[in-house]
């Protein structure tokens, strides 16, 4: 299970994850020629801890297709989406891409749902930028700060890499990493990587 990070209608692609899906043995990405793209409904959180990387739980049983996977890279999977009404957005809601000089420390939210259907917007930290960064899914360091997401998941736990970072109205990027030792922290890739990466199949 992963998030949708962005839907581009002009080219009806679409980004997740902000990492690649990679083999449990080698650790290598997964050559994908193409994969089916669905909905999934939430059964259960577990809380991350210290150590303890924390999850969300859910399944795919009766749920609806939204597209093609063409492309598992280091900085997501991309593809096209097929049946937009699956993915249950709100197309009113269009924003640009941050260039990362726009991008600041400090005050940010992600976007992720974690009750069936329902999108929450959360309040983070941007912590440290590394703006030359175009050879890993590191871009930004971030920090949890909103009481009701550590309450709910202890800060980011799997199942959330992939949410969308927005700062001063506009998409900076998407959760990829968590801290092991210390849930509230992890790290974000930049918006502009993904889309590039999204305009590769279009």
């Amino acid at each position: 299970m992963g998030t949708v990070t962005f839907y581009e209608p002009s080219t009806k692609t679409f980004g997740a994850l902000g990492h690649g899906i990679t083999d449990i043995d080698t650790e290598e990405l997964i050559n994908i020629a193409s994969g089916e793209f669905v909905t999934t409904r939430v059964l259960n959180i577990v809380k991350g801890e210290s150590g303890n990387p924390g999850k969300i739980q859910g399944t795919v049983e009766n749920q609806k297709n939204i597209g093609k996977i063409y492309r598992n890279t280091q900085f997501g999977i991309y593809g096209m989406v097929e049946n937009l009404g699956a993915l249950n957005i709100d197309t009113s809601k269009e924003m640009e891409v941050a260039l990362r000089e726009e991008i600041k420390l400090g005050k940010a939210s992600i976007l992720c749902s974690l009750d069936n259907q329902k999108v929450q917007e959360y309040d983070i930290e941007i912590e440290k930028i590394y703006k030359e960064n175009n050879y890993n899914n590191k871009s930004m360091q971030i920090k949890v700060t909103d009481q009701r997401l550590l309450d709910k998941t202890g800060g980011i736990i799997q199942g959330m890499s992939g949410s969308p970072i927005i700062q001063n109205g506009k998409f900076v990027g998407a959760v990829t990493h968590v801290l092991v030792n210390n849930p509230k922290e992890g790290y974000g890739v930049f918006g502009d990587i993904m889309l590039k990466q999204a305009k590769e199949i279009s």
